[in-house]
């Protein structure tokens, strides 16, 4: 059995893995292959990443007794909001790491994704779409570095 301790380093460690498969499979082997369905992967990769670093500081957060952590996903994210700051993580960036994961989930929900002019469009619910592009991943993974980067520093000390 893990300590509480050993569970907010694997989630970091985790988070860690997903971030270099991103960006291994966007700078890497998709211009190589040029194939755009690379870009749901680097998504659904991105998509780990923010889950595992927002699930290292909650549980590191718990463990410190500062928190309690929900069996309710949305009350944990809502949870991470109110401690965010504290990590130096601005609602800018909250905004663009709920994008994110809203993108990855209209994705896993979607009846029909295609590709068009370079870029993979999701149809969403009502033929809502959403369009990512490789500049639009490497933004994410940009944002996504820095959080991860942010809640690595607070946790290491």
């Amino acid at each position: 059995m893990e300590s509480n301790e050993e569970r907010f380093i694997l989630s970091l460690d985790n988070a860690r893995k997903a971030l270099r498969t991103t960006d291994h499979l966007v700078y890497v082997t998709f211009p190589l292959l040029k194939e755009q369905r690379l870009l749901l992967k680097s998504l659904e990769e991105l998509q780990d990443a923010i889950l595992n670093t927002v699930n290292a500081i909650l549980q590191y957060e718990a463990y410190n007794k500062k928190v309690s952590i929900s069996t309710d996903s949305k009350e944990n994210f809502n949870t991470f909001r109110r401690i965010a700051q504290s990590y130096n993580i601005n609602f800018i960036q909250i905004d663009k790491i709920t994008e994110i994961l809203r993108i990855a989930e209209q994705h896993r929900k979607s009846p029909f994704e295609f590709v068009k002019n370079d870029k993979i469009i999701i149809m969403g619910d009502g033929f809502k779409t959403e369009i990512l592009s490789i500049d639009k991943m490497k933004s994410y993974i940009i944002e996504v570095k820095d959080l991860l980067r942010k809640a690595t520093i607070k946790l290491n000390k």
